[in-house]
Protein backbone atom coordinates (compact mmCIF):
# COMPACT_ATOMS: atom_id res chain seq x y z
CA UNK A 1 0.00 0.00 0.00
CA UNK A 2 2.82 2.05 0.82
CA UNK A 3 4.01 2.41 -2.99
CA UNK A 4 0.13 3.12 -3.98
CA UNK A 5 1.05 7.09 -4.26
CA UNK A 6 4.21 6.55 -5.86
CA UNK A 7 2.53 4.55 -8.87
CA UNK A 8 -0.22 6.41 -9.01
CA UNK A 9 1.97 9.61 -9.83
CA UNK A 10 4.22 7.83 -12.22
CA UNK A 11 0.44 6.66 -13.76
CA UNK A 12 -0.37 10.13 -14.03
CA UNK A 13 2.94 11.55 -15.45
CA UNK A 14 2.90 8.99 -18.66
CA UNK A 15 -0.81 9.83 -19.20
CA UNK A 16 0.32 13.10 -19.44
CA UNK A 17 3.02 12.23 -21.73
CA UNK A 18 0.51 10.92 -23.46
CA UNK A 19 -1.34 13.81 -24.33
CA UNK A 20 0.85 15.55 -25.11
CA UNK A 21 2.49 13.25 -27.91
CA UNK A 22 -0.63 12.50 -28.95
CA UNK A 23 -1.25 16.21 -29.92
CA UNK A 24 1.91 16.98 -31.16
CA UNK A 25 1.10 13.99 -33.50
CA UNK A 26 -2.14 15.46 -34.51
CA UNK A 27 -0.77 18.85 -34.77
CA UNK A 28 1.25 17.87 -37.91
CA UNK A 29 -1.68 18.16 -40.08
CA UNK A 30 -4.10 21.14 -38.26
CA UNK A 31 -3.49 24.03 -36.07
CA UNK A 32 -3.87 24.08 -32.29
CA UNK A 33 -7.27 25.75 -32.62
CA UNK A 34 -8.88 23.44 -34.50
CA UNK A 35 -7.42 20.50 -32.42
CA UNK A 36 -10.28 19.13 -30.13
CA UNK A 37 -9.42 17.33 -26.36
CA UNK A 38 -12.01 14.63 -27.74
CA UNK A 39 -9.38 13.61 -30.51
CA UNK A 40 -6.67 13.53 -28.30
CA UNK A 41 -8.14 11.48 -25.53
CA UNK A 42 -9.35 9.05 -28.71
CA UNK A 43 -5.52 8.84 -30.05
CA UNK A 44 -4.53 8.36 -26.57
CA UNK A 45 -7.17 5.49 -25.52
CA UNK A 46 -8.53 7.28 -22.58
CA UNK A 47 -12.18 9.11 -21.26
CA UNK A 48 -12.30 12.88 -21.91
CA UNK A 49 -12.82 13.21 -18.34
CA UNK A 50 -8.85 11.64 -17.76
CA UNK A 51 -7.98 15.29 -19.75
CA UNK A 52 -8.89 17.63 -17.23
CA UNK A 53 -6.66 15.84 -14.63
CA UNK A 54 -3.49 17.48 -16.47
CA UNK A 55 -5.08 20.22 -19.16
CA UNK A 56 -8.05 22.72 -17.95
CA UNK A 57 -8.22 23.24 -21.97
CA UNK A 58 -6.49 22.42 -25.44
CA UNK A 59 -4.69 26.02 -24.60
CA UNK A 60 -3.43 24.88 -21.49
CA UNK A 61 -2.12 21.72 -23.55
CA UNK A 62 -0.33 24.03 -26.30
CA UNK A 63 1.54 26.46 -23.72
CA UNK A 64 2.92 23.08 -22.07
CA UNK A 65 3.75 21.62 -25.72
CA UNK A 66 5.50 25.27 -26.13
CA UNK A 67 7.74 24.78 -23.37
CA UNK A 68 8.60 21.93 -24.53
CA UNK A 69 9.14 22.49 -28.20
CA UNK A 70 11.34 25.71 -27.26
CA UNK A 71 13.09 23.83 -24.23
CA UNK A 72 14.18 21.38 -27.31
CA UNK A 73 15.28 25.04 -29.61
CA UNK A 74 17.07 26.13 -26.84
CA UNK A 75 20.43 24.50 -26.83
CA UNK A 76 20.35 25.01 -30.32
CA UNK A 77 19.96 28.64 -30.87
CA UNK A 78 22.64 29.39 -27.92
CA UNK A 79 25.18 27.40 -29.30
CA UNK A 80 24.78 28.55 -32.87
CA UNK A 81 25.05 32.37 -31.70
CA UNK A 82 27.76 31.93 -28.32
CA UNK A 83 30.69 31.92 -30.68
CA UNK A 84 31.93 34.78 -31.78
CA UNK A 85 34.01 33.23 -34.91
CA UNK A 86 32.05 34.42 -38.32
CA UNK A 87 33.69 32.45 -40.43
CA UNK A 88 32.58 30.40 -43.21
CA UNK A 89 33.29 27.29 -41.16
CA UNK A 90 31.98 28.35 -38.33
CA UNK A 91 28.64 29.65 -40.53
CA UNK A 92 28.51 25.89 -42.22
CA UNK A 93 28.63 24.36 -38.76
CA UNK A 94 25.92 26.52 -36.92
CA UNK A 95 23.14 25.54 -40.49
CA UNK A 96 24.41 21.96 -40.57
CA UNK A 97 23.43 22.02 -36.76
CA UNK A 98 20.06 23.67 -37.33
CA UNK A 99 19.44 21.17 -40.02
CA UNK A 100 20.05 17.90 -37.60
CA UNK A 101 17.67 20.13 -34.86
CA UNK A 102 14.82 19.64 -37.91
CA UNK A 103 15.63 16.47 -38.60
CA UNK A 104 15.76 15.15 -35.04
CA UNK A 105 12.46 17.21 -33.49
CA UNK A 106 10.53 18.43 -36.99
CA UNK A 107 6.94 18.04 -34.92
CA UNK A 108 8.07 20.83 -32.26
CA UNK A 109 9.96 22.84 -35.21
CA UNK A 110 6.37 22.32 -37.17
CA UNK A 111 4.30 23.61 -34.26
CA UNK A 112 6.33 26.40 -33.10
CA UNK A 113 6.42 27.77 -36.96
CA UNK A 114 2.43 27.44 -37.25
CA UNK A 115 1.09 28.39 -34.08
CA UNK A 116 3.33 31.17 -33.67
CA UNK A 117 1.08 33.26 -35.51
CA UNK A 118 -2.02 30.90 -35.04
CA UNK A 119 -5.43 31.38 -33.75
CA UNK A 120 -4.59 30.56 -29.63
CA UNK A 121 -3.08 33.74 -27.89
CA UNK A 122 -2.15 31.87 -25.16
CA UNK A 123 0.16 29.87 -26.63
CA UNK A 124 1.15 33.22 -29.36
CA UNK A 125 1.69 35.00 -25.85
CA UNK A 126 4.00 32.08 -24.55
CA UNK A 127 5.92 31.67 -27.48
CA UNK A 128 6.65 35.03 -28.28
CA UNK A 129 7.87 35.47 -24.13
CA UNK A 130 9.90 32.34 -24.78
CA UNK A 131 11.25 33.81 -27.67
CA UNK A 132 12.60 37.31 -25.95
CA UNK A 133 13.44 34.92 -23.34
CA UNK A 134 16.01 33.76 -25.66
CA UNK A 135 16.73 36.84 -27.30
CA UNK A 136 17.79 38.04 -24.09
CA UNK A 137 20.40 34.74 -23.09
CA UNK A 138 21.56 35.72 -26.69
CA UNK A 139 22.09 39.15 -25.70
CA UNK A 140 24.27 38.69 -22.81
CA UNK A 141 26.68 35.97 -24.74
CA UNK A 142 26.70 38.72 -27.59
CA UNK A 143 28.15 41.49 -25.11
CA UNK A 144 31.10 39.33 -23.61
CA UNK A 145 32.20 39.44 -27.44
CA UNK A 146 34.99 42.27 -27.67
CA UNK A 147 33.10 42.56 -31.43
CA UNK A 148 30.20 44.48 -29.19
CA UNK A 149 32.11 47.10 -27.67
CA UNK A 150 30.41 50.48 -27.79
CA UNK A 151 27.14 48.70 -28.74
CA UNK A 152 24.07 50.14 -26.79
CA UNK A 153 22.11 47.56 -25.01
CA UNK A 154 19.06 48.33 -27.43
CA UNK A 155 21.64 47.89 -30.49
CA UNK A 156 22.95 44.29 -28.79
CA UNK A 157 19.27 43.18 -28.03
CA UNK A 158 18.19 44.03 -31.78
CA UNK A 159 20.94 41.71 -33.24
CA UNK A 160 20.17 39.12 -31.09
CA UNK A 161 16.54 38.84 -31.76
CA UNK A 162 17.71 38.87 -35.48
CA UNK A 163 19.68 35.86 -34.64
CA UNK A 164 17.00 34.22 -32.82
CA UNK A 165 14.17 34.85 -35.55
CA UNK A 166 16.77 33.58 -38.29
CA UNK A 167 17.09 30.61 -36.77
CA UNK A 168 13.03 29.89 -36.54
CA UNK A 169 13.11 31.05 -40.63
CA UNK A 170 16.25 28.44 -41.49
CA UNK A 171 14.64 25.88 -39.24
CA UNK A 172 10.74 25.93 -40.78
CA UNK A 173 12.89 25.86 -44.73
CA UNK A 174 14.84 22.65 -43.54
CA UNK A 175 11.57 21.47 -42.27
CA UNK A 176 9.70 21.85 -45.80
CA UNK A 177 12.93 20.59 -47.62
CA UNK A 178 12.92 16.64 -49.08
CA UNK A 179 15.37 14.93 -46.76
CA UNK A 180 18.90 15.20 -47.70
CA UNK A 181 20.36 14.63 -50.21
CA UNK A 182 18.64 16.68 -52.25
CA UNK A 183 19.00 19.73 -54.62
CA UNK A 184 16.50 21.62 -52.16
CA UNK A 185 17.76 21.18 -49.13
CA UNK A 186 21.08 22.23 -50.54
CA UNK A 187 19.50 25.45 -51.89
CA UNK A 188 18.26 26.01 -48.48
CA UNK A 189 21.60 25.45 -46.31
CA UNK A 190 22.86 28.02 -49.06
CA UNK A 191 20.43 30.52 -48.56
CA UNK A 192 20.84 30.25 -44.73
CA UNK A 193 24.47 30.53 -45.04
CA UNK A 194 23.96 33.74 -46.81
CA UNK A 195 21.65 35.44 -44.62
CA UNK A 196 23.89 34.75 -41.37
CA UNK A 197 27.08 36.32 -43.21
CA UNK A 198 24.70 39.12 -43.87
CA UNK A 199 24.00 39.50 -40.21
CA UNK A 200 27.32 38.83 -39.44
CA UNK A 201 28.89 41.98 -42.01
CA UNK A 202 26.10 44.17 -40.75
CA UNK A 203 27.09 43.46 -37.45
CA UNK A 204 30.77 43.92 -38.03
CA UNK A 205 30.44 47.26 -39.46
CA UNK A 206 27.05 48.72 -37.80
CA UNK A 207 28.82 51.31 -35.70
CA UNK A 208 31.06 52.36 -38.70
Amino acid sequence: MSHTPGVRQAQKLKTRRALLDAALTLLEEQSLSSLGLREVTRAVGVAPTAFYRHFRCTADLGVALVDEALGSLHPMIRTTVSDADDSEERIARAVELIARHVDAYPAHVRFIARERHGGVQRVRAAIREQLGRFAREVCDELAKDPQSAGWSADDLLMLAHLYVDQMLVTASLFLEAPPAPSAERERVARLAARQLRLISVGRRHWRD
